[in-house]
């Protein structure tokens, strides 16, 4: 049987000097971008302006997005299901306001990254695309 997908728009958030934002919902382990479901009708980039908005009070235009491509992963919280994740970068030094049902909101080093427990999207798909795009650099 095929798993439930749960379509997601997901921010991958750097600050220009190696720091990556992450965020961790309340009552999970995983850190993960910030970013959540796409509604019904509402195109990626719209709900990731909104999610972020929600989340950590991040306040954004679809100008300042760059879309890095869609990603399959295993959900991080949503046992069974997975995820198809359309994902943005963006660069900005925001101090974020965790919000809705963001536990935690930090800025971790990129070279470091992997001593935290990742969603594997983080850790399968988005961290290597940051990576290769830093060498190409």
């Amino acid at each position: 049987m095929t798993p439930p997908i749960i379509r997601i728009a997901a921010a991958l958030i750097d600050d220009g000097a190696g720091q990556l934002l992450l965020v961790r919902k309340a009552g999970t382990s995983c850190f993960m971008q910030a970013g959540g479901k796409i509604e019904p009708g509402e195109d990626p980039a719209a709900a990731l302006i909104r999610e972020l908005d929600e989340e950590i009070g991040l306040r954004l235009g679809p100008d300042d997005l760059r879309l890095i491509g869609r990603f399959s992963a295993t959900a991080a919280n949503e046992p069974g299901h997975r995820i198809d994740a359309t994902v943005f970068h963006l660069r900005c030094t925001h101090a974020p306001v965790p919000a809705a049902e963001i536990e935690e909101a930090i800025w971790v080093d990129a070279g470091t990254v992997e001593t935290l427990n990742l969603a594997p999207l983080l850790r399968d798909h988005i961290l290597p695309w940051y990576r290769q795009t830093l060498a190409d650099q």
